[in-house]
């Protein structure tokens, strides 16, 4: 009887072996519920389940029963008491019997059960045992199956050889259920360790380590057979897919690589052809994938090391790479050749192009605004040539690589005669190149023609900006001279200082009026070679002329103060200084006014503005600078008349005077 036929019944715990013992190892079987409203037949299933696990050793040290009289009928007592030999005592009389930890916690005792955890085990026990036992039936079948003649070792696998199991989900329960088993085997309490496994759980051990060892020996056999059956299968697999990658390779492989040999003449043909290669060398990606699997399945069946399979599969190994190898260096070398063409006409396209968009530049009259724009476009036309050089040796040395290329195509010709091809691709490369030097050369000698116009129009744009230049000097020049040349001098000998620094001061004026003069002339010289117009001729030469005039018109002016300053000073001081005893030395009074009248002079020019030809005026300083040198001339122009009031009414000098 198995616990599954009978789980609804067990789960409602009519009687149970708890693993508890009484006084003399005998087992105790509980029967706790409330029998009267029990059916006996499922009271007599149950003893008859629990009765049947024990061993016969166990069942022979007896049994005690405890039965709870508070919950039961006596009817259904007796009924027990002929099933089994009891002796009814009270339930403060247990323990004369049975130990206190070996009784449940329903009479008091501490001894742990738990039904549904038991029936659980149970279950997984008697499911175990049932399929190890069919399991190792089949096995034992397959394998002494496996020892007959070669031609049922020949026959190929069918599901009858398979197990109706899985081997290795009923190892994994089995071991599962062992370790459990052997979990249970020790119960702690405060006074001590109690031993506390029930019988069944002891004799399930042994039984399911002794089924666990033969279900390894015989799924150790089974594995063995379905690996000699398997390798042989695959053997036959293997060849049969060899024949096939080499029969497709040494086919229809080798004859589209047979079609293929031009290069194209431009990028669009080259990319034509290189799509087409791919579409070969898809195809071929399918027979290499299978080559490579091949390959792999053959290395793992000589890794496993079978004499009498070690001859044929190195046979097959060889014949299949060598194959695979010759094919796929003949694919790359087309790949290398059609992607070398690619590159050759991608680099002649690119460099036609820069050749067309110098040429262009080169057809197109130049005119820039300034010397820093020639400046960009003669860089320009460097870096536009430097590219052009760079570009044709690279054109160069890509179709160098290529004829290089093509000269070695020949080599795995298949016997086709492909001289005529090769023919037509050399021509093709050896033109494109010297057309290319051909074209590089007539844009290279209007290069040297640009090139020197553009350097004649940098020349004469620095000498208009140059020109240019000297007009700001020489109105930062006279800007100065009008705010800064102001002062006339506090006596005679710095008014010669100021007289002196001031022609040097007209001496730079006059050189850098003279060096634009000259720039302006150089303009006119290149515009008459470059057959342009010069921008200064309208502008800036009027404008130099213009200051200057300015210029030496506030010169002059400024010359004559100072001079006039210079005969004022002079002539102050020397009467300031002579003071001679009598007035009679001074033999005429006109000396005197005559130093008025300059230094009156003076004052009126200092109040005149310059006045230039176009009607524009303009003053030395800011009035207060000029009313401060009025003021120093009145000064002293009071004391020459302080010494000529002197002399007219002479009087004897005292201190006071």
């Amino acid at each position: 009887m198995e616990a599954s036929v009978i789980l609804p019944i067990l789960k409602k715990k009519l009687a149970f072996l708890s693993g508890g013992k009484d006084r003399r190892s005998g087992l105790i079987l509980t029967i706790p519920l409330c029998l009267e409203q029990t059916s006996m037949d499922e009271l007599s299933v149950t003893l008859d389940y629990l009765l049947s696990i024990p061993s016969e050793k166990c069942k022979a040290r007896g049994f005690t029963v405890i039965v709870d009289g508070r919950k039961s009928q006596w009817n259904v007592v007796k009924t027990v008491v002929l099933m089994l030999q009891v002796i009814l005592v009270s339930a403060n009389k247990l323990t004369r019997y049975i130990e206190p930890c070996q009784l449940t916690e329903d009479f008091g005792g501490t001894l742990t059960y738990d039904h549904m955890d038991w029936l659980n085990k149970r279950l997984v026990f008697e499911k175990f045992t049932k399929e190890s036992t069919s399991l190792l039936d089949e096995l034992a079948l397959i394998n002494n199956g496996s020892d007959k003649g070669t031609q049922e070792k020949e026959r190929s696998v069918d599901l009858n050889f398979l197990p109706s199991v899985d081997p290795e989900m009923v190892l994994q329960t089995g071991h599962e259920l062992l370790s459990e088993l052997q979990q249970r085997r020790f119960n702690g309490s405060d006074g001590g360790v109690s031993w506390s496994p029930m019988d069944d759980e002891l004799l399930a051990q042994p039984q399911v380590m002794k089924l666990l060892d033969s279900l390894r020996e015989q799924y150790t056999r089974y594995q063995e057979v379905c690996r000699q059956r398997s390798k042989r299968t695959q053997l036959e697999e293997i060849q049969q897919k060899v024949m096939q990658v080499v029969n497709w390779l040494e086919g229809p492989g080798s004859e589209q690589l047979r079609t293929q040999w031009g290069i194209g003449d431009s990028i669009r043909a080259s990319q034509a052809l290189q799509q087409k290669h791919e579409e070969i060398e898809s195809q071929h990606s399918e027979w290499f994938a299978v080559y490579v699997e091949l390959n792999q399945q053959i290395a793992a069946l000589l890794n496993a090391g079978d004499e009498e399979d070690l001859v044929e599969l190195k046979a097959l190994q060889q014949q299949l790479s060598d194959v695979c190898y010759r094919q796929a260096s003949q694919l790359e070398f087309r790949q290398n050749l059609l992607q070398a063409a690619l590159e050759f006409h991608s680099v002649a396209q690119d460099l036609s192009q820069q050749l067309d968009g110098l040429l262009g530049m080169l057809c197109v009259d130049v005119a820039p605004a300034d010397g820093a724009s020639i400046q960009q476009t003669l860089k320009l036309l460097e870096e536009k040539l430097k590219s052009v050089d760079l570009g044709l040796q690279g054109l160069r040395e890509k179709g160098q690589s290529l004829l290089d290329q093509i000269s070695n195509q020949a080599s795995w010709a298949y016997g086709k005669d492909v001289t005529i091809e090769n023919k037509e691709n050399v021509d093709h490369i050896q033109g494109v190149m010297e057309d290319m030097q051909l074209r590089k050369q007539r844009c290279e000698d209007m290069v040297d023609v640009r090139r020197l116009k553009m350097l004649q129009m940098v020349q004469l744009f620095k000498c208009e900006e140059d020109a240019a230049q000297a007009v700001e000097w020489l109105s930062e020049l006279l800007d100065a001279l009008l705010k800064t040349h102001i002062r006339l001098g506090d006596d005679s000998q710095e008014t010669k200082v100021l007289l002196e620094k001031h022609r040097k001061f007209v001496d730079v004026a006059q050189s850098t009026y003279d060096y634009g003069r000259q720039l302006l002339q150089a303009t006119v010289v290149l515009c008459q070679s470059l057959r342009c117009t010069s921008r200064s001729s309208g502008d800036t030469l009027p404008r130099l002329n213009r200051v200057w005039k300015q210029f030496t018109l506030t010169s002059e002016e400024r010359v004559q103060r100072l001079e006039t300053a210079v005969a004022f000073h002079s002539s102050a001081e020397k009467i300031l200084q002579e003071c001679p005893e009598q007035p009679e030395a001074f033999n005429e009074m006109e000396q005197f006014d005559e130093i008025e009248a300059v230094g009156k002079s003076l004052l009126d020019r200092l109040t005149v503005p310059v006045v230039y030809p176009d009607g524009s005026e303009q003053y030395f300083g800011s009035p207060s600078d000029m009313a401060s040198a009025a003021e120093h001339i009145r000064e002293k122009m009071k004391l020459v008349s302080l010494k000529k009031q002197q002399l007219r009414q002479p009087e004897v000098a005292t201190p006071e005077s």
